[in-house]
């Protein structure tokens, strides 16, 4: 009984922060990424977020993409990324 308290605690915190990431995509030509900081930057002046382990293979300026992305504290983070 008190495991399947402590689980529905947990659940009752943690849901809510997961209805806060929101999910968007957009499309454009990069224009700068920062392997260093892990970030992709797009036409529209927009700087994305890349997870811990991404793959910049193939990816420079100039290279049209769409980026599928959440949003969490304020950063958008990349979910996948797609060459156009």
């Amino acid at each position: 009984m008190k495991k399947t308290a402590i689980a529905m605690s947990l659940a009752l915190f943690v849901m809510p922060a997961l209805a806060l990431a929101e999910s968007d995509d957009t499309s454009g030509e990069i224009t700068a990424i920062d392997k260093d900081k892990g970030s992709i930057t797009l036409s529209d002046g927009k700087t994305y977020m890349t997870p811990s382990e991404f793959n910049f293979d193939g990816l420079k300026p100039g290279v049209k993409v769409v980026i599928y992305y959440s949003t969490t504290d304020g950063k958008r983070v990349i979910d996948d990324l797609q060459t156009e």
